[in-house]
């Protein structure tokens, strides 16, 4: 627990920079980014991330994403490539992670990758959070901001509700953007598609001029977010459900009767940004969640993963 409980701060000068502050310390930060909010450690500080596995229950063996303030940062600790430069042009800063080798003397901890010889790095493109990571002048690991498995945070309100008292503190920055966490794309070997996020498959086979391997259940863990069972709210998530059944709660899509709609309009953007809001909202009313069919094509797939990974059996 944290002596002092969890400190608010604002996102202003003053607040980034105690953040930042924090963080040099070795404490733990949650931060708006523009997909949810992260639990924010010094990368390169051992103690540090190991105080975010021990503040989420999340497991050792589940690597994390170490955020940078450009990509000229990034290349100080992984070996660039002309597709994580044409990446990078395209998507950075914004809502993808490229995973890629490490390189020889990165110092990064191992408690990052979680003992693989490779990284997870993204540059956010939320302004708070680019402005922490300047101000602290290194790599921050960040999962999201709340018990392992359960609800991914939108807002602060969500960060205190899961982990008040276990982090320093929680710079507020209001409700994030996007709404699912980053789109991971692996480098190391074959281009690989290890998560489903934030910006669409589509757009980066495009600007790639290539299709990519898709990740598979049964696959190694590479990557953060590939845990079968993720996102889970308390209650039985039901998917794919045209009317709710027996006690459900229905958490609707487009112009369908139900209890909450993602999107009235049937809008995927819409619908990404209100998800994990959703669940939250829908979660606290005990009752079995049902969800209506959401379109497999756009960020609707990584609605879609979010919610199978939400849908599935809880990991023991």
């Amino acid at each position: 627990m944290i002596p002092n409980g969890t400190l608010d701060l604002s996102a202003d000068p003053d607040g980034i920079a105690q953040a930042a502050d924090l963080l040099r310390q070795g404490l733990l930060v949650a931060f708006a980014t523009e997909t949810v909010y992260g639990l924010g450690g010094d990368a390169c500080n051992g103690r540090a991330v190991a105080s975010i596995y021990a503040a989420k229950g999340r497991p050792s063996f589940n690597p994390l994403i170490a955020h940078v303030s450009s990509a000229e940062a990034a290349r100080r600790f992984v070996q660039w490539s002309d597709m994580a430069e044409t990446l990078a042009a395209a998507f950075w800063p914004g809502p993808l992670t490229m995973v890629l080798p490490l390189k020889e003397g990165h110092r990064i901890s191992s408690l990052v990758t979680a003992g693989l010889d490779t990284l997870a790095v993204r540059v956010p493109a939320h302004g708070t959070a680019r402005a922490l990571l300047t101000a602290f002048g290194g790599p921050v690991a960040a999962p999201s901001a709340n018990p392992s498995g359960q609800i991914s945070p939108t807002t602060a309100d969500h960060v205190r509700s899961g982990l008040g008292g276990r982090i320093a503190a929680i710079l507020d920055d209001g409700p994030c953007g996007v709404g699912v966490e980053s789109t991971i794309v692996g480098l190391a070997g074959e281009p690989s598609l290890l998560r489903p996020g934030g910006v669409a498959l589509e757009d980066i086979e495009s600007v790639l001029g290539t299709r990519l391997h898709l990740h598979q259940a049964g696959d190694l863990l590479t990557a953060p977010g590939q845990l079968q069972s993720h996102y889970a709210p308390d209650a039985p998530v039901r998917l794919n459900a045209e009317s709710p059944q027996g006690d459900e709660v229905l958490l609707g899509f487009g112009p369908v009767p139900c209890d909450l709609n993602l999107s009235e309009a049937g809008d995927l953007d819409e619908a990404a940004a209100n998800l994990f809001s959703a669940l939250h909202t829908l979660n606290a009313t005990g009752r079995p969640i049902a969800v209506s069919p959401i379109p497999d094509q756009g960020l609707g797939v990584a609605i879609n993963d979010r919610l199978r990974r939400a849908a599935a059996p809880r990991d023991t």
